[in-house]
């Protein structure tokens, strides 16, 4: 491809921009006495001088400092070609680098103020991030709560759940006396295939009246949370929070893993429900058993039911583990810009 005259010219004057104003002013400094040495090596006779004053090279650098600058004191003089030639090429570099120098500072002051802006925009859209982040804050660790819950009654004997049924037709009344036991709901990290024996009972939790397993609600609340946080990736721009996306991404993508493969808990209205066909509680006290009384020496994946079982068991483990690193890393978060704020209005005040 041909350039023309005028595309080589934008090329060099966009590489000689982008050279830094030092590079400019230190030719320009260098330049100076290699002149001086050439003014020093011609003879004397191409030159005028003042009567008595010295030719050496102390003489002939302060005259290529007087040429370069364009002062032209009148006290030297070039009187022939050669003295004359050296002297124009001088105040021509002089000039060209002068010239070159304060374009390259132009350039520089340029980018600065691009960089400037740059930075001006990116703390207005953290700004911008920050509060549709903190915003959204609570609604998400809800749903992170009530999904932990429910991975705490999926993952609990029935005898040792909080609640056990006693108060939920209370509780969903108005009645909420179960402070202290709603503290101890504490999802257990080091749980057994053996403590999901009881995953198709009602959780007996006390803000849980319903009669639905607790394996359906822990998929029911999976899939709310999974579209709560798919919706906050695209509401909120989480880049400016790696680790977040990061753990958001994977929530996500593990549960939709899950949800499409074919296993009997992928989403609640797959899950075998305690009704009043006897088939089905069949099916529930068969699974029960082989859950309750499951040897961990032997090859789980020998039994297709005790293989959904286990692909939901790894299922809770990865993604309650996900949960609690969202929930860490937003609690954080929300801790330090309301610091911020704090000190921002300390400072205002």
């Amino acid at each position: 491809m041909r350039y023309t005259l005028s595309q080589h010219l934008t090329h060099f004057f966009h590489v000689v921009s982008n050279i830094r104003p030092v590079v400019w002013i230190g030719l320009y400094v260098c330049v100076t006495p290699i002149f001086a040495l050439i003014y020093w090596a011609l003879p004397d006779w191409q030159f005028r001088i003042p009567d008595a004053e010295p030719t050496n090279y102390g003489s002939w650098l302060y005259y290529s400092i007087v040429t370069i600058t364009t002062l032209g004191f009148g006290d030297y003089t070039p009187a022939h070609g050669a003295a004359q030639a050296v002297t124009a090429v001088e105040v021509m570099c002089g000039l060209i680098f002068l010239g070159l120098f304060l374009n390259a500072v132009g350039a520089m002051k340029s980018e600065i103020d691009v960089e400037s802006e740059i930075e001006k925009q990116k703390a207005i859209h953290q700004a911008f991030e920050n509060d549709k982040l903190l915003k959204s804050v609570p609604m998400i660790l809800n749903s992170l709560n009530v999904f932990l819950t429910y991975c705490y009654a999926v993952t609990t004997p029935l005898k040792n759940r909080v609640g056990k049924y006693s108060g939920a037709q209370e509780y969903s009344a108005g009645k909420d006396n179960y402070g202290d036991e709603l503290a101890d709901i504490k999802y257990n990290p080091d749980f057994k295939i053996r403590d999901m024996a009881d995953m198709f009972s009602p959780t007996g939790l006390p803000f849980d009246p319903t009669d639905m397993p607790a394996v359906g609600r822990l998929m029911h609340s999976a899939a709310q949370t999974s579209l709560t946080l798919d919706s906050l990736q695209q509401r909120v721009d989480l880049t400016l929070w790696p680790a977040l996306l990061e753990n958001c991404f994977a929530f996500v993508a593990n549960y939709q893993m899950f949800a499409n493969t074919d296993v009997m808990f992928r989403n609640p209205e797959h899950i075998v429900l305690l009704g009043d066909d006897s088939n089905n509680k069949d099916t529930v006290k068969t699974l029960r058993e082989k859950i309750a009384g499951w040897n961990p020496e032997e090859d789980i994946t020998l039994d297709p039911d005790l293989k959904s079982v286990a692909e939901l068991y790894t299922f809770i483990k990865s993604n309650a583990e996900i949960a609690q690193r969202i929930e860490t890393l937003l609690t954080e978060e929300s801790s330090k810009q309301h610091q911020t704020q704090d000190l921002t209005q300390v400072s205002l005040a």
